[in-house]
């Protein structure tokens, strides 16, 4: 993919890789959507979802320590700074779907944009030279995860509450 770089996309995805960083765009998103919906419960549980996605993602990192691709293949070059940590999985990839998946509970008429967007991202991670694309993968998964279980934790009562987000954003 990176031997295939389209120039006039190379800003965009660079932009899109920027604002991944610590799931700033999705601490955005939630706060437009909490305060518009008055779902303040839900935004506590998105920031909750994306800091144990980015902590989970970086503990995998530590532990299965794969290389960079800029670190084994000289050419192309990336687009953004190398991060010095490892690569799998993509903390983006995990903080974006977290957020994506936990906002999408709430908001399900929104899930739509919400999926494309975690899902570029993502793949503005792969598309920059710094990811192979299983580490977008992976980092998808475990943010995913991350929220289902977050959403499996709460007690029926709050599962409910979200629920009537649900409802309430579908009106």
């Amino acid at each position: 993919m990176v031997h295939h770089r389209a120039g006039w996309l190379n800003p965009v995805f660079e932009g899109l890789s920027y604002a991944g960083r610590l799931g700033l765009v999705w601490i955005v998103i939630a706060l437009v959507l909490c305060l518009a919906y008055r779902r303040w419960g839900v935004f506590a549980l998105t920031l909750v979802a994306i800091v144990a996605a980015d902590l989970s993602a970086s503990g995998l990192k530590s532990l299965i320590d794969r290389p960079r691709p800029p670190l084994r293949y000289a050419e192309p070059k990336t687009l953004v700074p190398l991060p010095h940590d490892a690569s799998f999985p993509s903390g983006h990839a995990a903080t974006s779907f977290a957020a994506a998946t936990m906002l999408s509970f709430a908001f399900p008429r929104f899930a739509p944009f919400l999926y494309v967007l975690a899902a570029a991202v993502a793949f503005s991670r792969v598309y920059v030279g710094v990811h192979y694309p299983l580490d977008v993968i992976g980092g998808a998964a475990v943010g995913a995860l991350i929220a289902i279980a977050l959403r499996l934790l709460m007690s029926p009562r709050a599962r409910q509450r979200l629920n009537g987000a649900a409802e309430g954003a579908n009106a």
